[in-house]
Parts: structure tokens; sequence; C-alpha cells
């Protein structure tokens, strides 16, 4: 949430926020030294204070101000401040009151962003559903197609006809062509469909009819509405035919045209994770859980309030325009679980080649209570041991109890150079040719781990440490 800060504050003094809803004591051990700061006090009765905003004073001074929660009003919530002013003494550097003023302040909750996820086909439906049923949250699903009968056998609670006049209700046949006129038919619908969002997946199903014709329409409508927009989508096995993986080959040449970042799973590369006894079914079902965890690696970082936040802008720093990506997923237990999950996510069988080179890099790393600042720092140290020393690199860390014991590590890495194609066909020969720098090229070194996100003036050993959670707007 945002902070605006009003004449009562000098704009560059504001140092940190503490939400203190539900909070037991109004003092806190806050301060690096150890010393104690009794920073949110105030409130009556259930009414403890809510917000708390701290703005170091020169002197050994901190002014702090202290919300209880009066009601809302106009869509704000509003508080009734208490601004005190604290003297840290010299000798026993402990705090004291010095004098207090009132105020008001008001607290404006943020829109978070608005992501949809819109299947295309009936590989893109069939992901849709699979989804919804592993309890994916935060994201708007959608489920478009030419086949009628599949659209009500989806999960989705938006779903979109196209080409009703041109099928009459029935799939393509497995012909693009058909499923990109079915797609222009209904431009309208499917303009808004995409509308009214900041993120937009496109998962489909290459080598068929409608996902393969329709999947790049779609795309091209989204972003040119100005939202990012992600196609994560299959690549077909090769059991399925060659006519099915040229015409994989050249929808995803042509997805990638009308995305701003494309991640491609081949199916072939799930013959490496699955057992030899795996039925044909199931199989299948793997190939469209691949595909949710791509969208929930990403969408979970900006949806899940975690140990480290990462908002919308910084996975669109990433992704926007970014072009081939890669994903890769790991998740390891025991003493070693974070050096073992990041290991198995960037060096998965689903990733084409390394993500050395990659420009932008975006993972998530999620574990229980047990979560340790020394793994995540493995897990960092791995990752960005591996990405290109100049890559931006945006990471998140959540906390979740179903996770304790385990760590798990999703990475999306953006920016190669390389197309497509060559990458699909011929793996090996990309993997070798990025493992060999050009002769002009001076060998990189391991980076060494980034100790903080925030610059090192941020935070003084004289200073108490404070969350950065909630919006508290002074006026």
């Amino acid at each position: 949430m945002y902070v605006q800060v009003g004449p009562s504050v000098a704009p560059n003094s504001l140092y940190g926020l503490k939400d203190m809803s539900g909070a037991a004591s109004t003092t806190a051990a806050a301060s690096s030294s150890g010393s104690g700061l009794p920073f949110c006090g105030g409130g009556v009765g259930a009414a403890a204070a809510r917000c708390c905003v701290v703005v170091p004073a020169r002197q050994g001074k901190v002014s702090v101000l202290s919300s209880p929660f009066l009601g809302k009003t106009s869509g704000k919530l509003q508080y009734e401040c208490t601004q005190a002013e604290w003297r840290r003494g010299k000798r026993n550097g402990k705090y004291s009151k010095e004098n207090r003023s009132r105020i008001f302040a008001s607290m404006i909750p943020m829109d978070s962003a608005r992501i949809k996820v819109i299947g295309v086909g009936g590989g893109g439906n069939n992901a849709i559903n699979r989804m919804i049923g592993s309890g994916l949250q935060g994201v708007e699903f959608w489920a478009i197609n030419t086949d009628a009968q599949a659209l009500l056998q989806s999960a989705a609670t938006q779903r979109v006809q196209i080409g009703e006049t041109l099928t009459r209700g029935l799939g393509t046949g497995g012909n693009p062509e058909l499923g990109e006129k079915a797609a222009e038919e209904s431009l309208d619908a499917i303009a808004e469909a995409v509308s009214d969002a900041d993120l937009v997946f496109i998962t489909a199903g290459m080598g068929g009819g409608t996902g393969s014709g329709a999947a790049p329409v779609v795309a091209r409508l989204a972003k040119e509405g100005g939202q990012l927009t992600v196609g994560v989508v299959t690549y077909p096995f090769t059991f399925e035919g060659r006519r099915r993986a040229q015409q994989g080959l050249e929808a995803i040449e042509q997805l990638r045209k009308n995305v701003d970042t494309l991640i491609v799973i081949p199916n072939d590369r799930l013959l490496d994770v699955v057992q030899e006894a795996t039925p044909l079914q199931e199989a299948f079902l793997l190939a469209d859980d691949v595909l949710r965890q791509g969208v929930q690696g990403i969408s979970d970082i900006i949806t899940i309030p975690g140990l480290v936040n990462v908002d919308f802008a910084d996975v669109k720093a990433v992704m926007s325009n970014s072009g081939t990506a890669m994903l890769g997923v790991g998740m390891s237990t025991g003493k070693n679980r974070a050096e073992e999950a990041a290991q198995q996510a960037t060096s998965a069988p689903l990733i084409e080649r390394s993500i050395e080179r990659a420009t932008g890099v975006v993972y998530n790393i999620t574990g229980g209570k047990d979560l340790t600042l020394q793994e995540v720092n493995r897990v960092s140290q791995v990752v960005t041991g591996l990405a290109d020393p100049a890559a931006n690199i945006i990471f998140g860390a959540v906390v979740d109890d179903k996770y304790t014991g385990a760590v798990h590590v999703t990475i999306i890495a953006t920016g190669f150079s390389q197309t497509f194609q060559k990458t699909l066909l011929d793996p090996k020969s990309a993997r070798q040719e990025q493992q060999e720098p050009a002769k002009s090229e001076t060998p990189w070194k391991r980076p060494a781990p980034v100790s903080s996100r925030f610059p090192q003036d941020f935070f003084s050993a004289n200073d108490g440490v404070f969350g950065v959670l909630p919006n508290c707007t002074v006026s």
C-alpha cells in the first residue's frame, strides 16, 4: 500500500510502517541495538493502535504516529492519530516521551493487480480446469473455445464461444486457419474477455486447431489493450505426429510475436520426469499441471503476501517485452533442501537450456514456518550465480504451512536472444552454444550474493526495524 505524507511530516524522513491490528502489546522491541521502543501506544480497549508511522528526527529523536481505528468513511479507513516525540537517552539508550499532539490519518486500500487466466481451445480449457481444481487463488478464469460442448464442461465461470457462425458450435478439426478465422469473427467478445486486467495469461496446447489459431489473436488483443501478456503453452508429444508438431511450431512463432513473455513446455520433456508405467491419461494430466505451475509461479509472487513482497510493477519490469522464457520448478526436503530445490529448478528437464545469460529472472521461494533466512540466501546464491551478472532479478519469499518441512522454488528466466524454434528442435546444440562463450567475450565470475534488497543507509543501527505493510495517509 502507498504512503502519502502530509505537511506535519517531512516527506524525506519517512522511515517505516507497522501494522498493529490484533497486537497484544503496545510495546515493541524494535531497535536492532536491543532497546525497546514503545511506538504504537494508545487506543481504548479493543481499539488498539492499527497503524504507525515512525519518523527519525535529529538529535536522537523519533516522532511516532499511533492510530486508534475510528471507522470507515467514503471508502477510507479513518484513524485518529496521536503524534508523540520520543528522545533517546545518551546514557541508557532508552526512549522517553517529550510531547504529544493529535492529528488525523486515513488508510486507503491499494487496488491489487487484476490477473486473468484465459484458456484457449481444448488443451487450454483442460489446463484451466486443472488450475481451478488445485485451488489457484487471486485470478479470474476465462475459457474460450469453438466447441460449445467442451465449454459446457469447463469449470471456468466466464466462457466465450467463438466462431459460432463459422463452426456452428463444433470444433475446428485440428485446422489452425479455422481457429484463427473463428477468433477474428468474435473479436468483440475476446476484447471484452481480456479487458480490465493488468496481467493476462494465455494458456493453450499448441498443434491443434482452436488453440494454435485463436491464441495468437487473443494475445494480440490483450497486448494492444495495454495488458502485460504472458503465454504459457505446451508443444505436442512426438507421437502426436509431424503435422501437429509443425502446426505447433508455426503457432508458437505467431504467439511469440503477440506476447510480452512466452513460456513453452515441450510435452516430450515430461517423459524424463514420469515413470515407465505412467498411464497416458496421467501423462496428459501432468502436462496440464505443468501449465498450472507456470501460471501459479508468477501469480503467487504478486497475489500472496510474503516475507519478501513483490508487486506487479516488479514482475512487469522483468517480463515486459522479454520474449523467450524458461520455467523451472523444484522441491526438496531434508538437510540440504534449499540448495537441492534451487538446483532442481535451474536444471529441470522442462528447462531446455540453462538459465545462464538470462537477462531477467523471477523466482519464488515457498516454505513452512521453519523456512530460514539462511535457506533463502542459499537459494538466491544458486540462482544469482547462474544468471547474467547484469540480469534484473526479482524474487519473493512466502511462508505456507502446507510446505512445512520442504522448500519449493519456481523460476521464470526471460530475455534469451535465441529463437524458440532452434532451442525447441535442438536443445543440446543450444545448450552447448550457450555454455561456450564467444572468443571476444570475457568469462564472467560468479557474483557475490546480495545481502539486502534495501540501500545500505536505509536502516540505522540506532533505529528500530519496522514492517512496511499498511498504507497510512497523514493529513
